[in-house]
């Protein structure tokens, strides 16, 4: 599969004038760390201050270099990357964690684990030394995650450095433990329903008849959030989920998405019908599209070319609801790097259906969301943990 197909496409890099991201490098692999060394030391707006062997060496040069992002190997001899995630960001609260973990399903349980933990996102990396020599679609993934993690994180560093000079974040503890330090929500710029920049659409006069989710990093986070503050809602309605992920992972997201609801929940397959109170995950490596099929809705898994760099993508899927609901189309898109679902929530606009969106300040990236925000496709913006409550009212005729 083509690893870069789990990406939106990423910004330029910035100008070599402007401030580097800098980037701590922690992989057992003399090989990979010399690869990705080079990688990261080419990119005009970013700069290698380490590349450490052990993570327990790593740990403990934190606070000296100060990196903005930690590209982070799971399987390591002396200390594991999900042990070592918890104390790197006791010793750094805002740090950005990238896990970078090879196709397993017990790399990919590790990786959402680390997620949950505090990991910003993972990375896929090829099953060999070999593979990562000669795959330019895991250097163009590595790199473009590095580069919207290492500019969030100079954003929201700049606002959580006010806040502890303004005593709203307690101190850093004298020593760093096993226990999480959860980083604070900051951000300098969130958008409002006031924000000129962004011009909200009324929301449909139809009652919505299904729910469709789009998200990239971050969302496995997110998504958890939102599906279980929708509750026995899921029941009224089918839930249907395109998140940017590699096979396996998306796997595991279904298994998670049922033990945080208690709902049927799975990957989709082709050709199964579309009822409510079931929740669809769309399969890592395949688009999933709905149909109508006489009186029924089907299930479509296309195996096309990526599309905005994904594969899965969220735009097919927000296109066909949109040809087949219509008004009655309702979409939500998550924290994600780059601009897929845009096109999709404006034919979703177009049909007379409502889209809302996840603001900056609680994204970890706010790229999918903020541009189907920029582009007046969304009818709100809201924090993530208002976003479950208002798809239950709008969903029982609420159009404010």
């Amino acid at each position: 599969m083509s690893f870069a197909s789990t990406l939106g496409a990423s910004p330029p890099a910035a100008p070599a004038t402007a401030e580097p991201i800098k980037v701590m490098l922690v992989d057992d692999a003399v090989v990979v760390r010399g690869l990705v060394g080079r990688w990261v030391s080419d990119e005009p707006d970013m700069k290698l201050v380490a590349a450490h062997r052990s993570a327990r060496e790593a740990v403990a040069d934190i606070v000296r270099k100060q990196p903005d992002v930690v590209i982070l190997d799971i399987e390591m001899p002396d200390m594991d990357g999900m042990t070592a995630l918890p104390l790197m960001i006791a010793e750094k609260r805002d740090l950005m964690i990238l896990m970078a973990s090879t196709l397993t399903r017990r790399n990919a349980e590790i990786s959402l684990k680390c997620l949950s933990l505090g990991a910003a996102d993972y990375v896929p990396k090829p099953e060999t030394n070999a593979g990562v020599t000669t795959s330019q679609d895991f250097k163009r993934d590595l790199i473009e995650k590095v580069r919207a993690l290492g500019r969030r994180r100079k954003i929201a560093g700049r606002a959580f450095r006010a806040a502890t000079v303004a005593g709203q974040v307690p101190p850093r503890p004298a020593a760093a433990g096993p226990k999480r330090v959860a980083a604070p929500s900051i951000a300098p710029s969130a958008v409002s329903f006031n924000d000129p920049g962004v011009k909200l659409r009324p929301f449909g006069n139809s009652l919505p008849k299904v729910l469709l989710i789009g998200s990239s990093t971050g969302g496995p986070q997110a998504l958890t959030v939102v599906l279980k503050g929708l509750g026995s809602f899921i029941d009224r309605v089918p839930v249907l989920i395109t998140q940017h992920m590699p096979p396996t992972f998306t796997t595991i997201l279904a298994e998670h998405a049922a033990k945080a609801t208690g709902k049927p929940a799975a990957e989709a397959r082709d050709g199964e019908p579309v009822v409510a109170g079931r929740i669809y995950v769309a399969p890592g490596a395949r688009h999933m599209v709905v149909q109508k099929t006489g009186l029924s809705t089907v299930i479509r898994l296309e195996d096309g070319p990526a599309i905005n760099f994904c594969k899965p993508a969220v735009d097919p899927l927000f296109r066909s609801a949109a040809q087949v609901w219509g008004p009655q189309t309702f979409g939500c898109v998550l924290t994600g790097m780059g601009h897929d679902g845009a096109e999709g929530a404006g034919e979703i606009a177009a049909a007379g259906g409502s889209v809302i969106v996840q603001d900056e300040a609680t994204s970890v990236v706010w790229g999918m969301p903020g541009a189907v925000a920029l582009a007046g496709h969304a009818s709100a913006v809201l924090p993530l943990d208002q976003i479950a409550s208002k798809i239950v009212r709008v969903f029982s005729g609420d159009r404010s």
